[in-house]
């Protein structure tokens, strides 16, 4: 038996999660982000494994790592310059999407501008009707045209996406045959590869996304694959994926579409495990790293999935655990208008420079370096003693600002603390009315670097009872990647009615699925155990717009139940929109199989048990509510099993700190999970 090993590469901090096959013991590590030399911070990590725990690179039997490299990529907007060609007269579909407003009750809202700019789009001469047939052969001189004006005008890629390609990608897959024999070497991409779904903008904005960030996830994976090698650690090198489960890198570096949402699927599966263990109904998860914020809903254990997530200002159509990614995070820049107005990112310091608390060259303000001016980090080791935290860095970043703002740097690093949960909570909103949920009866998880220091601020601002810290949040995505299982969609659109006639047709549609599913659990991810297989299908009423995912029994495709079809379809629409039409016609868009195979999971062991308030290291100053007042500073491994204390409070620990706000009480559970809950006002005059 040997070591399986969870890495979450992030915008600042490359997070190690190491489960001992043998024991079942999980231990952790942090090292810097190396975005200047991508697997350089994987040799590091190893290496410091080795120095800590002894471990040796051939005692890796498992290797799975998440990375934000690609929803990094499209939040700044630093991926490849791209050309798109679509069928001609069609070159509009990314300006008129679905035509509808960022924020609906804002008239002056505009969306984002696209990936790819209107003058970077070609028209070429083909036609498919809906059905699949061609109504218009495809133009070899189009494309050629085309082809030479995108080089012309710097194309570094071309995204190939014509209408009806889903049916029939004959003219797709011709077309890059050929601006790969006009273009040799420049990376071309087809809608109909990349995620053949109906409706046409969807289809593009999902492969221009995928052909945006791929030239770049392709190098990094390929120098984590090198790295690993030149290492000699024998593991193949997986990654976590959107959908929460995990593929090979090398599959990664061609359908990286899949793992945009690497890092952040990463860190809602870690935290639906602790939830699962905590017993929490209900929780949002809130991930803060060095560039972004990730928000997910966890019922019972299990995150949410959906279409169409957020990345940034730009929706992608592929199955994803639905998360909402904000750009801002530890690292997250903050800076003054022109109307005097404090704003927080979209721009990062990330790993190099970093804060400029971090003393790595970084010179301007950010939320770390918010934290550090007002007291609470740079009390203690952070990063597994990775950084020595510069107030005096920190002090001299946020000063730049108070000439525009007229604070002092205390008073404009509170503002910049209170502009970012304030910025959160404006997008949680969105998340928590789209699946209904009550924040009241919610519990908040931070984690990440900077979740703990910003999650009770956020749950109180969002009014959630209570907010739970993780052992160690700070690499609970690393964990995810330990804990997810092999996982692939497939997806097939037939678009029938669903009655006698048409049952066969779904049903051979749905074997074809699940042999494409085998095949990929077996050869290509070698997995050797019991695969499972989930079917669903996209459903509606006829005439309606929009449809709803419906889990389908095998059983009932198997044997061709058609009144069991339609009645699972009947009672998912019931729980959506609290009413059901049985008897009315359905209609099946997409058949859906998601092929699954299981991985160990680790056993959380319980921490000694204490009594009382823990003894704290010292009292510190913080700067909170407009004033200077003493707080206690708490170590998180000297903290036993039911042990309370009250904030304001700081709970400093290798990876992240904890900030306990006025007015809130910790209890430490068996597991060493720290359940903070906001006091009523009554006891909070008591302890006043």
């Amino acid at each position: 038996m040997g070591q399986r090993i969870g890495v979450d590469i992030g915008g600042s901090f490359t997070d190690f999660a190491i489960l001992d096959e043998d024991t079942k013991t999980l231990r952790a590590l942090k090292v810097f982000s190396r975005p200047d030399k991508p697997g350089a911070e994987i040799a590091a990590g190893i290496a410091l494994a080795g120095e800590r725990y002894g471990i040796a690179p051939d005692e890796v039997t498992y290797f799975t790592h998440g990375t934000t490299v690609g929803v990094n990529t499209v939040i700044q907007r630093k991926g490849v310059k791209l050309a798109l060609f679509t069928t001609q007269n069609f070159s509009d579909v990314l300006e008129l999407g679905r035509l509808k407003l960022p924020a609906m009750f804002d008239l002056l809202s505009r969306r984002p501008a696209p990936l790819v700019s209107r003058d970077m789009v070609w028209g070429i001469s083909e036609r498919l009707r809906a059905d699949g047939s061609v109504m218009r052969p495809l133009d070899p001189d189009s494309v050629q045209v085309a082809t030479c004006a995108a080089l012309s005008a710097g194309a570094e890629g071309i995204v190939i996406a014509l209408l009806h390609s889903y049916r029939n990608p004959a003219h797709e897959l011709e077309a890059k045959r050929l601006v790969s024999s006009f273009a040799p070497g420049v990376p071309v991409f087809t809608s109909s590869e990349v995620w053949p779904i109906i409706r046409e903008y969807e289809r593009t904005t999902t492969a221009v996304i995928g052909g945006y960030v791929q030239p770049r996830i392709a190098h990094y994976l390929g120098s984590l694959q090198r790295a690993l090698e030149e290492m000699g650690v024998p593991a193949e090198a997986r990654l976590t994926k959107s959908n929460g489960g995990v593929m090979s890198a090398e599959q990664g570096k061609s359908d990286c579409v899949q793992m945009i949402l690497s890092g952040t699927a990463s860190g809602v599966i870690g935290a639906g495990f602790v939830a699962e263990v905590c017993g929490l109904h209900e929780c949002m998860s809130l991930d803060i790293g060095g560039t972004s914020a990730d928000v997910a809903l966890i019922v019972d254990g299990q995150p949410q999935y959906g279409m169409g997530e957020y990345i940034g200002e730009h929706q992608i159509y592929v199955p994803s655990i639905s998360v909402t990614s904000i750009g801002e995070g530890g690292g997250s820049v903050a800076w003054v208008d022109e109307f005097g107005v404090l704003k927080i990112g979209p721009e990062s310091s990330g790993s190099t420079p970093g804060p400029a608390c971090y003393g790595r060259g970084g010179t301007k303000p950010t939320i770390t370096d918010a934290f550090a001016v007002c007291g609470i980090i740079g009390q203690a080791e952070l990063g597994y003693n990775a950084v020595k935290v510069d107030v005096g860095a920190a002090r001299k970043a946020v000063e730049t600002l108070t000439c525009r703002t007229g604070q002092t740097v205390e008073e404009a690093a509170e503002s910049i603390i209170r502009v970012a949960v304030s910025g959160m909570y404006a997008k949680i909103t969105g998340l928590v009315t789209r699946f209904g949920v009550d924040p009241r009866t919610t519990a908040m998880m931070p984690f990440g670097g900077a979740g703990p220091m910003m999650g009770c601020l956020v749950a109180e601002e969002m009014g959630m009872p209570e907010t739970v810290v993780p052992t160690t949040p700070g690499v609970l995505a690393a964990l995810g990647g330990l804990v997810a299982d092999l996982k692939n969609d497939f997806i097939r659109t037939v678009f029938v009615d669903l009655d006698e006639g048409e049952i066969p047709r779904i049903q051979t549609a749905f074997k074809e699925l699940r042999t494409s599913g085998e095949r990929w659990l077996r050869m290509d991810q070698k997995y050797e155990g019991e695969g499972q297989a989930t079917y669903s299908a996209d459903m509606r009423y006829r005439g309606q717009s929009h449809d709803i995912e419906t889990v389908l029994p095998e059983e009932a495709i198997l044997a061709g139940e058609l009144r069991a079809l339609e009645n699972a379809f009947h009672d998912a629409h019931e729980r959506v929109y609290g009413h059901a039409q049985r008897g009315a016609p359905v209609q099946v868009v997409n058949l859906r199989l998601v092929m699954a195979g299981g991985n160990p999971k680790p056993e959380l062991p319980r921490i000694p048990e204490g009594s009382g308030a823990p003894t704290p290291l010292r009292e510190i100053p913080c700067w909170i509510s407009g004033r200077w007042i003493p707080v206690m500073l708490y170590a998180r491994k000297d903290l036993l099993g039911g042990q309370r204390f009250q904030g304001p409070a700081v709970i400093a620990q290798d990876d992240t700190t904890t900030f306990v706000p006025e007015h809130h009480s910790v209890n430490v559970d068996a597991f060493g999970h720290l359940r903070i809950k906001k006091e009523s006002s009554d006891a909070a005059e008591d302890h006043n």
